[in-house]
């Protein structure tokens, strides 16, 4: 049986919850049976998961990611606040300085379009307003 694209799977189930039910490992020829639900990455739109591909591919420049897709700077912001809210992230520990007060939400943006940050880290902090 031929393998079929992601993208393929991803347009049948219109976005709705799916649960994969068996694993093959190919080189092994070995199948898993069971409930597995698919990391949050896979649970989004095709087309946000290649947005995120993309973003990855920039190392995160947003400067790049508006020359790729031809738009501006509050488009691709737009479309990674889009995203993220669709992700649910893993909590960290703060480090020592946990009870310093809140950074402003320029303060963040700031620090994430100068690198400091990941984006995931910038929509937490963003969060916590």
């Amino acid at each position: 049986m031929p393998t079929k694209d992601w993208q393929t799977l991803t347009r049948l189930t219109g976005g709705a919850r799916i649960e994969v039910e068996r694993v093959r490992l190919v080189e092994q020829d070995v199948a898993i049976e069971g409930p597995f639900e698919l990391p949050p990455l896979a649970q989004l739109a095709a087309d946000d998961q290649v947005f995120v591909a993309a973003f990855v591919r920039c190392h995160g420049s947003i400067k790049q990611m508006e020359k790729y897709f031809g738009v501006s700077y509050p488009t691709i912001k737009n479309r990674l606040n889009k995203i993220g809210s669709q992700l649910s992230f893993v909590e960290i520990e703060q480090g020592p300085d946990a009870d310093a007060p809140a950074p402003t939400r320029g303060d963040v943006l700031d620090r994430l379009s100068r690198g400091e940050l990941t984006v995931a880290q910038a929509l937490e902090q963003l969060k916590q307003k």
